[in-house]
């Protein structure tokens, strides 16, 4: 197990993606665990923000259903393959997490627009909160982030005007691991949004993870009943923890 600062249990309290039910978080605060340890805990179902490592822990619900992506198995279905032909021309840049002003523009403009849309609570996230959040120093994290270097044609120019410089328009969180490649959070420009990015970035992870010799994908928690969480199940095949385990439990991955 990795050192552990603080264990925190959220709840029971109002459950973000189902309404009417109650959540239950355990949190685990860890500061200096190595790739190896986290992997430990991506296995066995836990997700992580900064140093912040949760999991459900609700006594009366298990809609939340760890699922990942057995590389070597995964074939993409045909609106999957148009979702990253759309965004092909798009320049994909991977390194450490970082923030910036490019950074914190496009999350709030991404978050306004779910706000729209889904009536999410406004969550403006200043640089301190986002770096503690998206950017904190792991040895596993990672940051895929997508440029656009003619965003003229997307706004109704012509290809090749080079009347804009690059524009940052998807930016995807991530952990490496020896065996394991989290995708842990995404968000891009609601510009872009019928090109289908987020479907093409799960692609594109997959594919890094492939290169990389990396045999699973984390997509984290399956919630059927939501639908900000029930896409992850059309990403087939696909592999679903069963249960909770402990850290001295051998985790059970069964095919979804």
């Amino acid at each position: 197990m990795p050192p552990l600062l603080q264990q925190i249990v959220d709840g029971p309290s109002a459950c973000q993606y189902l309404d009417g039910r109650q959540a239950t978080i355990d949190n685990r605060i860890i500061v200096g665990d190595t790739a190896e340890q986290l992997e430990a805990m991506l296995i066995r179902g836990w997700r992580r923000f900064g140093p912040v490592h949760f999991r459900p822990a609700c006594a009366s619900c298990d809609e939340c259903v760890p699922l990942r992506i057995p590389v070597a198995d995964f074939q993409p279905s045909r609106s999957q393959r148009r979702a990253a032909r759309a965004c092909e021309r798009l320049r994909v840049t991977i390194g450490p997490p970082h923030v910036d002003a490019d950074r914190l523009a496009l999350y709030r403009s991404w978050h306004r627009f779910r706000e729209d849309m889904r009536a999410w609570e406004p969550n403006p996230l200043e640089a301190r909160d986002y770096w503690l959040q998206l950017a904190y120093p792991h040895p596993a994290a990672r940051e895929i982030a997508y440029y656009d270097d003619d965003p003229a044609a997307e706004i109704g120019g012509q290809a090749g005007a080079g009347t804009r410089a690059p524009r940052l328009v998807g930016l995807g969180i991530c952990d490496q691991t020896p065996r394991a490649w989290n995708a842990a959070y995404f968000f891009y420009d609601p510009a872009y949004a019928r090109r289908s990015l987020g479907v093409a970035n799960i692609l594109q992870q997959i594919a890094v993870a492939r290169e990389r010799g990396i045999p699973h994908v984390y997509l984290g928690f399956r919630v059927l009943p939501c639908p900000s969480m029930r896409y992850k199940a059309a990403f087939r095949p696909h592999e679903l923890l069963h249960g909770r385990p402990g850290f001295d439990e051998e985790p059970e991955w069964r095919r979804g």
